[in-house]
Formats: C-alpha cells, sequence, structure tokens
C-alpha cells in the first residue's frame, strides 16, 4: 500500500510569458526600459509548491492530499477549479478577506528565472490549518516555502516549530523545501540562520536550492557568488568546493538529509552517519544505504528547453515518492534529478512530469548526463 503525503504551505498561481527562442543574451539586454520585446502567449497554471510538488505526486501515482490556501477571486476559482480537475482541491481553504497569491515567472532561454510574487492568502496560512486527522494517516509532511509565508517567519521559527511537532506527535516524518527571499522586504530581514538552526534538527529531509540556503546562512558569500555570476545563473559558476562547504555549514546546524538543488548543473547530496540517523527505520530505509553519504549527481540532458518553472519542485516530488517507496539515497536523488530535466521540457510544471517507473526506462536507455566542471 502506497504510504500517504500531505504537501502543504505555498500555494499560487504561475503566469509564464512565454520568451521567443533564439539568441541567449543577458537579462539587462533584454529588459531594457522602453524597449518592446514581441512575445509568444503566457502560459497561466498553478505554482507554488502545494501545485508543483503535491500535483506531481498525484501524477507520479502518489497517494497525497494538497493544503494550501486561496482567495474568493478569480485567480482562486481558477486554482480551485485546476485542483478540481486532478481530485485534489478538498483541503484547499479559502479566505474571503485576502486575495489569491499569483508569480510571474520570467524565464528566458539559457536564463536563470525572475519572479515577481505576491503571497496573498499564504500570509496568513498558519500551523493549525493542517487539520489533525490528515496529519494522523500521513508517513510525510512535505512543507513549503516559509519564507513567503508571513506566519511562518514573523515570529522566527515559532510556527515552523509548532507545524513540525504537531506532525511528528502524529508519527510523520517532515520534509522542508525553502524559496528565494526577497532582500528588502520583511523576510528578507528575519533571521533565518536562527531559524534554521532551531529547525534543522528537528527535519527529517531538508531540501533547498543552493542559492536561497547561502543566502540565508551566508550573505556575504551569496554576494561573491552573484558578483562571479555577473547578471548570469549563479549554479553554472559553483564549484563543488563552494557548494560543500556550504553543505557543512548546514550539517553543522542539525541537517541529517540534505539535498541541494544546484539547477543546470545537478543536485548535491549529504547525510548524517547511520547512528544519528536511527529513527529513519521505522520510514524503512536502509541505513547501509543512507547513512554518511555525499556526493553529486549530473543533472539528465532534456530533450529540449521550454521552462525551469517548477523544476525543483518535481525533483523533490521524486525524491521524496523514492525514498518512501525504500530505494537507495543514490537512486532517489538520480531519479529527482531525472524528473528535473524532464520537467523543463514544457512550460509549466505538470506537462512533463514522468513517472518513477518511466524515468528509469529513460535512464537505462542511455539518458546522458552533465558533469560538474
Amino acid at each position: 500500500m502506497e504510504k500517504k503525503i500531505i504537501v502543504a504551505g505555498h500555494l499560487c498561481v504561475d503566469i509564464t510569458p512565454v520568451f521567443p527562442e533564439g539568441k541567449t543574451r543577458s537579462i539587462g539586454e533584454l529588459l531594457t526600459p522602453g524597449k518592446l520585446l514581441q512575445m509568444k502567449p503566457a502560459t497561466v497554471h498553478t505554482g507554488g509548491v502545494v501545485a508543483n510538488t503535491g500535483l506531481a505526486l498525484k501524477k507520479m501515482g502518489a497517494d497525497v492530499r494538497l493544503i494550501g490556501k486561496l482567495g474568493e477571486d478569480a485567480f482562486g476559482h481558477m486554482v480551485r477549479n485546476i485542483l478540481k480537475a486532478h481530485g485534489a482541491d478538498g483541503d484547499v481553504l479559502a479566505d474571503p478577506q485576502d486575495s489569491t497569491s499569483y508569480t510571474i515567472a520570467l524565464a528566458p532561454p539559457g536564463i536563470d528565472r525572475i519572479f515577481l510574487h505576491n503571497p496573498g492568502a499564504n500570509d496568513s496560512f498558519c500551523a493549525d490549518d493542517v487539520p489533525e486527522e490528515a496529519l494522523e494517516s500521513a508517513a510525510l509532511l512535505h512543507f513549503g516555502y516559509p519564507p513567503i509565508m508571513k506566519r511562518f517567519y514573523e515570529n522566527g521559527s515559532e510556527e515552523l516549530l509548532k507545524l513540525i511537532r504537531r506532525a511528528h506527535g502524529c508519527g510523520a516524518m517532515v520534509s522542508l523545501d525553502m524559496t528565494a527571499v526577497d532582500e528588502d522586504s520583511e523576510a528578507g530581514k528575519a533571521d533565518w540562520e536562527q531559524i534554521l538552526k532551531d529547525v534543522l534538527p528537528q527535519v527529517e529531509f531538508f531540501v533547498p536550492s543552493v542559492e536561497e540556503l547561502c543566502f540565508m546562512l551566508d550573505r556575504p558569500r551569496y554576494e561573491e557568488w552573484t558578483r562571479r555570476a555577473a547578471g548570469g545563473d549563479v549554479t553554472e559558476i559553483l564549484t563543488l568546493e563552494d557548494i560543500r562547504s556550504l553543505a557543512e555549514r548546514t550539517m553543522a546546524l542539525g541537517a541529517r538529509v540534505l539535498l541541494l538543488k544546484c539547477g543546470v548543473p545537478g543536485m548535491y547530496y549529504r547525510t548524517a552517519p547511520a547512528e544519528q540517523m536511527e529513527g529513519y527505520r521505522e520510514a524503512g530505509l536502509n541505513l547501509d544505504a543512507w547513512g554518511g553519504k555525499e556526493g553529486f549527481m549530473g543533472s539528465y540532458i532534456p530533450d529540449r528547453v521550454r521552462s525551469g518553472t517548477g523544476a525543483g519542485d518535481t525533483s523533490i516530488a521524486a525524491f521524496l515518492l523514492s525514498m518512501l517507496r525504500g530505494y537507495p539515497l543514490e537512486q532517489c536523488v538520480r531519479l529527482a534529478a531525472a524528473e528535473g530535466a524532464s520537467c523543463v521540457e514544457e512550460f509549466d510544471a505538470l506537462s512533463g512530469v514522468r513517472t518513477l517507473e518511466e524515468l528509469e526506462e529513460k535512464i537505462a536507455s542511455g539518458w546522458k548526463q552533465r558533469e560538474l566542471s
């Protein structure tokens, strides 16, 4: 029987203007004030961890419940109708006093994405919005993205710890995903290092991107990476040592299973020694195959690249589902990297999603991977 998963947290509408294919230029060349860009039709889809990771899990055949919050507005009705079409709208809350969150994702070919975001009803979402009966039936709670959900950073780690303790009290493990932070916003001024210091020892799986984690833990290093990238994708200029030093700092804060999304190059993974992971046995993890591991999994080369929107979220869906099915760590990371590559082949986060079995088949056929330079 498939283990039950709850995906809770951020939910929004993703609006993605489609850039014409052609020569890759810097974002400064593309978005020059007063310039007209001839665009293709925009795509409009659900977004956020609830829709991206949650619906990807559902498409992969997982037993999953989606829990988020919307406004009672046009965007809210749109999101609910999309979730309803997937049979996944039953646990989504509506706040008539608030707006539905939206994100405008600018994803020019060959350039990392830029997001214009309104958090909307996500700011009022809280730990008590996840029903007790849902937690009692779940093997895993996957939560994201606290940096753009006000209740989860305005009082430090208080609300996040409340949710994690409720999940653990019901016997569910917890995985946590993050997202980028606007440094000029209230969230950007929160003490994220302290929040992570409080939270990471309580979380079974921590799955952020390397850039957002660096922003939270080492702002000077993040600014140095940004200067090195010179307007390009930060992940393209990182070395393994750059990634490893950040991972070491994260593990020192108490992380036990760390999966770092590193953009186009791939994914870095690191786990605590097996003796620090005894509680994971109840989830069916073989600690010989999970404890004390480290490595980098190069991304798979997609057949085409249309948009990176949702690639990280869908890769995490593959990682979590394969973990719950008892796969070894390296296989879980391999499938995560493959799912991310599948996602970028389409404009939205779901059309390119493959089942774990389909991913295994494509990998076995000789799907090529990148190597970290």
